[in-house]
């Protein structure tokens, strides 16, 4: 089993350590949870599912991966320390938001870095996770990462690190947009009469229904929306209303905005 450390474990942090025990991935004995706050050493020690232990203590140099799950703010003094025990045959998989490559090779003076960029469904095994390298990484290293990062839904590989930016507004913040549209479609239930209840169940089991159709299906999206519109019906009168506000320019604006938010912040 493979041996891994995950620096910082809040909810990613968490997330990916019982993700990876129950995919047999690594064990409870392989797994070191680095974290540097009495309290929390103390919360993670009681939940029993790997070894507590500070950032500065030498089994992390047996590991195979180390993960940094920590806020981008905090990697700088962070680094100091782990670059001291870290071995130079380890793989650093970061999941920090907008820190590129080579700012994390620089800081801990070490090459084989990936950096992912994970979404909320990873909670439930069902999240999708982009993820580029560094050009130092060897094939079977790029494997162990792919492996790892399964345990929690659908990966794809950029070779582009810069194409992560465009992964973040469109698939890291996605979740949101699809909350956001949901929240709209139960209210619209709501405002025509129906219960809550009824309302969230009636959405809810709509956008699951479509998204296993176009999933599993052969029909380009325009030939779904064609399918269920029908000429002078309701659902030509709603989407009628889409585009003459214009919600298709909207939607594309928004993601390109979210994009080039994720640039300002890119930590380089």
């Amino acid at each position: 089993m493979k041996k891994i450390a995950i620096i910082g474990c809040g909810n990613m942090g968490l997330i990916y350590a019982n993700s990876f025990l129950r995919y047999k991935i690594t064990s409870k004995e392989n797994l070191l949870l680095v974290e540097k706050n009495t309290e929390r050493q103390n919360s993670l020690s009681a939940m029993n599912i790997g070894k507590v232990v500070t950032v500065t203590d030498i089994l992390i140099s047996h590991c195979d991966i180390v993960i940094l799950a920590v806020k981008p703010q905090d990697f700088k003094d962070l680094a100091q320390d782990l670059k001291q025990v870290i071995n130079p045959n380890s793989v650093v998989l970061s999941i920090m938001a907008g820190t590129e490559i080579s700012f994390i090779q620089a800081q801990l003076n070490h090459p084989l870095i990936v950096r992912a960029m994970p979404n909320l469904p990873v909670e439930i095994s069902m999240g999708m996770t982009a993820y580029s390298a560094s050009n130092e990484l060897a094939h079977d290293k790029m494997m162990l990462v792919e492996n790892l990062l399964s345990t929690t839904g659908r990966t794809l590989y950029l070779k582009e690190e810069k194409q992560l930016n465009a992964v973040t507004a469109l698939s890291g913040s996605g979740p949101a947009y699809f909350f956001y549209f949901m929240k709209y479609l139960v209210d619209a239930g709501i405002s025509m009469g129906l219960d809550e209840h009824v309302s969230s169940i009636l959405a809810k089991q709509t956008m699951l229904g479509s998204f296993h159709l176009i999933n599993n299906g052969q029909k380009t999206l325009d030939e779904y929306i064609a399918s269920v519109t029908s000429k002078g019906g309701t659902t030509e009168a709603a989407l009628k209303i889409f585009n003459e506000h214009q919600m298709g320019s909207v939607i594309v604006t928004a993601l390109l905005s979210a994009e080039q938010r994720a640039e300002e912040l890119s930590i380089k």
